[in-house]
């Protein structure tokens, strides 16, 4: 918070967030243009140089693109016919992650006009199933593979500020006996397998019911997490973390309907490219 008070006390007060925040959509958007475009044509091109050289946003893959697209081929070959699989627009609505995902937003990167620039397609695939399953289909199926962008600092092998993500995610009504939880996450395990080959699944299981949803898989007690609900699971390969997945209540809590489940899995392309 250090930076921000010094910035604010040069700016006019600790209240300019909150005037700023308060404005409507469209005036605020509008000022963060004429900024962007005054800081913009300050610029030099040697400075755009100067930033592309050093801004890890900016930079090219260090996976080669014949190899990410064969890991990309090889993932969307093993989905089943029944999965529509979509080409995801690069931005999503502001809080596409914070207000569905509770992901923290300073972890995503926003834009000027009201939206965010993709950090996870499941969200978006989210948004897509809740608005099909108002429209009547029993269960939706959607998959895409996206290149998106997290904020966060990231270090170590694999890991970098853009990437590839496929995902998938399975949308339907609830049960009183699983039977939709032991459905999906069957058919999510077993594309899963089709496509990345020998590797390993961790479950976790969250409630007790859900052991049953598990089957013969081993369990990862280990894991705690408030993302998922029920149960989650890690996917391995060659001892590297490839893939994760579990059930979620998003479509639950954007259609206002309790009685929602959804299941997502996702797989890091460079990662598993890599391999």
């Amino acid at each position: 918070m250090g930076v921000l008070s010094r910035v604010l006390r040069s700016v006019g007060g600790d209240e300019v967030p909150d005037r700023l925040a308060g404005l409507p959509g469209s005036d605020l958007t509008s000022l963060l243009l004429a900024l962007a475009r005054r800081r913009a044509g300050a610029l030099s091109a040697t400075d755009v140089v100067r930033q592309y050289r050093s801004d890890r946003f900016v930079a090219p893959s260090p996976v080669p693109f014949a190899v990410l697209r064969a890991a990309e081929d090889r993932l969307l070959a093993a989905l089943p016919s029944s999965f529509s699989v979509l080409g995801l627009a690069p931005l999503a609505p502001l809080g596409t992650c914070s207000a569905v995902a509770e992901m923290d937003q300073n972890n995503i990167v926003s834009t000027m006009r009201g939206t965010e620039v993709a950090a996870d397609p499941t969200n978006a695939l989210a948004l897509e199933a809740a608005l099909l399953r108002q429209s009547g289909p029993d269960d939706v199926r959607l998959a895409a593979v996206q290149r998106v962008v997290r904020a966060q600092l990231f270090s170590g092998a694999g890991r970098f500020a853009h990437f590839t993500l496929f995902a998938a995610v399975s949308a339907g009504r609830a049960h009183r006996s699983l039977d939709f939880e032991l459905e999906h996450f069957a058919e999510h395990v077993a594309f899963l397998r089709s496509a990345c080959g020998d590797v390993e699944f961790r479950v976790t299981v969250l409630e007790p019911r859900f052991e049953a949803v598990r089957g013969a898989l081993p369990a990862d007690p280990s894991r705690h997490t408030g993302y998922y609900k029920g149960l989650c699971f890690k996917v391995f390969r060659d001892g590297l973390d490839i893939g994760d997945g579990g059930f979620v209540d998003w479509t639950a809590r954007l259609t206002g309907n309790r009685k929602e489940r959804l299941l997502i899995s996702g797989v890091g392309v460079d990662r598993f490219a890599t391999l």
